[in-house]
C-alpha cells in the first residue's frame, strides 16, 4: 500500500480509503469484519458519512486496540432519525448531539478530521458559520480533540470560498474522469478550468484532497451507462484521481466484503491495469437527454443550479442513498423552473432541460417529498 503525507500534519494516508455509506447493506459483524480486513490490507483512512447510523458501533469494534492505526473523517452537520436513516441539518444543537453521539459510539476521544458536511451552495455554508458550526469544530480543535478541520463539497465556487477562510487542511471533492470531461472546450461540473485550478490550489497551499464518487456512481464502470459508451475498470478510475494534483486518497464506496478485496486489490494491480490512457482514444457521447452538469445553461431565472439539480437526481438513480437528501436541502429545486426555455437554447448539448426540471420534479416529490 502507497502513503502519502497530509501536508499540514503528521499523518501518512493510505491512497486506497474506504467511503462508509453505503456499508450498512452489510449486518453489523459482516461490517466489522471488513473494516478489520481492511486495515489488515493497509488501509488506514475511512470516511465516517454513514447512510445508517448502524455503522458507527461496528467501526469503533473494529478500531479498538489500534486506534493510532486508524485515520477518520467525522462529519457535523450528519444526522439521523428515530429509524437510523441518514440526514443533513445545519441546526447547532442537532449537528453537535449527532457529533457527540458518533464520538461515544465509537468510542474515541480524539477527530483525526473534522468535517464541515457537504456545502454545495455558499448560502449553505454561511448557514453553518452563522448556526455556531465552524466556531465549534474550531474549539474542538484548540482543545486537541479534533487534529483538522475540512469540508466536503462538489462545486469549485464554494470550495474556493471556504479555503479563503485558510481554516481547512483537507477538502472531500468528487473527482473522475466524467466530471472532468472536457476535450475541446471546458465542460464539466463548474467547468474543467475551475476544477483543475482548485486541485493545484489546494496541492500549493497543502490542503490536502480526499476524492469522493471516483467511479462517477458506478456511471463509468458500465459501457451502457458511461459517457464514453465504454467501460473503465475500477482501477483505472482509482489511478485517475490519484494522479490530480493536492490527492492524498480515494475513498471508494464499499458495501460487501467482496467489495472491499477488490479495493486491496488495487496495491498489488499492475501498471497496466491502473493505465487509463484509453481515455485519450474515447470520445464522450451524449444522447441528448443526459445532463454533463457544466452549468453553460446559467443564469437560470428562477435561480435553480441546473447542473447540480441534474446531479443529484442522476446520483439518486443509481442508488446513491444521500443523494436525495442532498437535493431536498438545495434552497431552489426543479419545482421552481419557470419554463422560459432559456436552459433549452443555450444548452451545448441540447438537452431538453425544461422537460428533465419536469421529471426531477416529480421523482424528488415522490421520493422525498419536495
Amino acid at each position: 500500500m502507497e502513503y502519502r503525507k497530509l501536508p499540514h500534519g503528521d499523518e501518512r494516508i493510505s491512497v486506497i480509503g474506504l467511503g462508509m455509506g453505503g456499508i450498512h447493506a452489510s449486518p453489523p459483524e459482516e461490517i466489522e469484519r471488513m473494516v478489520d480486513r481492511a486495515i489488515e490490507g493497509g488501509i488506514n483512512y475511512f470516511d465516517m458519512c454513514g447512510g445508517h447510523s448502524s455503522i458507527y458501533a461496528p467501526f469503533g469494534r473494529a478500531i479498538a486496540g489500534r486506534r493510532d492505526k486508524v485515520h477518520f473523517q467525522l462529519h457535523l452537520g450528519v444526522i439521523y432519525n428515530e429509524q437510523g436513516e441518514y440526514g443533513r441539518s445545519r441546526k447547532m444543537d442537532e449537528t453537535r448531539r449527532t457529533f457527540e453521539w458518533m464520538m461515544e459510539t465509537m468510542g474515541v476521544g480524539t477527530v483525526d478530521m473534522g468535517f464541515m458536511h457537504c456545502f454545495d451552495e455558499i448560502e449553505d455554508f454561511e448557514a453553518m458559520v452563522a448556526e455556531g458550526g465552524l466556531e465549534y469544530l474550531k474549539q474542538l480543535k484548540d482543545q486537541g480533540v479534533v487534529r483538522h478541520l475540512g469540508f466536503s463539497s462538489h462545486t469549485p465556487a464554494v470550495a474556493n470560498h471556504i479555503l479563503d477562510t485558510g481554516l481547512c487542511d483537507i477538502m472531500m471533492f468528487s473527482i473522475n474522469p466524467a466530471y472532468d470531461y472536457g476535450q475541446g472546450d471546458d465542460y464539466a461540473l463548474g467547468s474543467v478550468s475551475e476544477r483543475a485550478a482548485l486541485f493545484r490550489r489546494c496541492e500549493s497551499e497543502g490542503v490536502g484532497i480526499s476524492v469522493m464518487k471516483p467511479f462517477c456512481a458506478g456511471k463509468l464502470l458500465s459501457a451502457d451507462a458511461s459517457p464514453y459508451k465504454k467501460a473503465l475498470t475500477h482501477y483505472q478510475c482509482i489511478q485517475y484521481a490519484l494522479d490530480r494534483p493536492g490527492v492524498l486518497t480515494t475513498l471508494p464506496g464499499v458495501q460487501t466484503m467482496a467489495d472491499v478485496e477488490r479495493v486491496l486489490g488495487f496495491a498489488s494491480a499492475s501498471a497496466a491495469e491502473k493505465d487509463y490512457s484509453v481515455l485519450g482514444d474515447m470520445t464522450a457521447e451524449w444522447s441528448g437527454d443526459s445532463c454533463v452538469y457544466c452549468n453553460h445553461c446559467q443564469p437560470c431565472p428562477a435561480g435553480i443550479d441546473v447542473g447540480l439539480v441534474n446531479k443529484y437526481y442522476d446520483l439518486a438513480r443509481m442508488g446513491d442513498s444521500l443523494a436525495a437528501d442532498h437535493y431536498a436541502r438545495l434552497s431552489v429545486r426543479a419545482d421552481s423552473c419557470l419554463h422560459c426555455g432559456h436552459c433549452d437554447s443555450t444548452c451545448p448539448f441540447h438537452v431538453h432541460q425544461t422537460e428533465r426540471m419536469d421529471e426531477i420534479a416529480a421523482y424528488f416529490a415522490q421520493k422525498v417529498g419536495v
